[in-house]
């Protein structure tokens, strides 16, 4: 029997959740994000708490959490900028290595856009790492492309990352 996928917005009681998905991620994949491990082992535990409670209710953060058989095995965060430009972005997305062929990252950044999109945004936009070209053919499977603003990478300053951007139609568009 395959282990069903599902997705849900964290919960403001799930600090830990997130701290334990946080770093796994770093853990797994240093060279996709744009902090360190032993960056985030230092950060108070109670700081994820007050985060998992901020995006679990904020109309402009969120945090989505996979589960393969109730297990938390993926995240995503999601979130729409301040300011003028008010730009809408999926970032810090990680899914397990032993459940990524069961399409949980695809279902994550899809979760997240729909819910960027109730929230009144046209495009969703990731920053990448360019060195990462896994990331790369999977999020221009998903419709993501390249709009030529390049930036380095925080954790890393001999590597960049590109912004890409997916056009979606707004929740309310007929």
């Amino acid at each position: 029997m395959s282990p069903s996928l599902t997705v849900s917005r964290i919960a403001a009681q799930q600090g830990s959740v997130l701290r334990e998905l946080r770093t796994a991620s770093l853990r797994e994949a240093p060279y996709a994000f744009g902090e360190t491990l032993a960056d985030t082992l230092l950060v108070d535990p109670a700081s994820f708490d007050e985060t998992a409670a901020l995006h679990a209710h904020s109309p402009t953060l969120a945090t989505f959490l996979l589960y393969t058989e109730d297990h938390p095995c993926g995240l995503v965060h999601a979130y729409i900028e301040d300011g003028d430009e008010a730009r809408a972005f999926v970032a810090a997305l990680w899914v397990a290595p032993a459940v990524r062929h069961l399409r949980g990252g695809e279902l994550l950044v899809n979760v997240a856009s729909q819910w960027l999109a109730e929230q009144g945004a046209s495009e969703a936009h990731a920053w990448i790492a360019e060195e990462n070209r896994t990331a790369v053919r999977f999020y221009e499977r998903l419709g993501f492309g390249p709009i030529g603003d390049r930036r380095t990478m925080p954790a890393n300053e001999e590597e960049a990352k590109q912004l890409y951007v997916r056009h979606m139609p707004h929740a309310d568009q007929s």
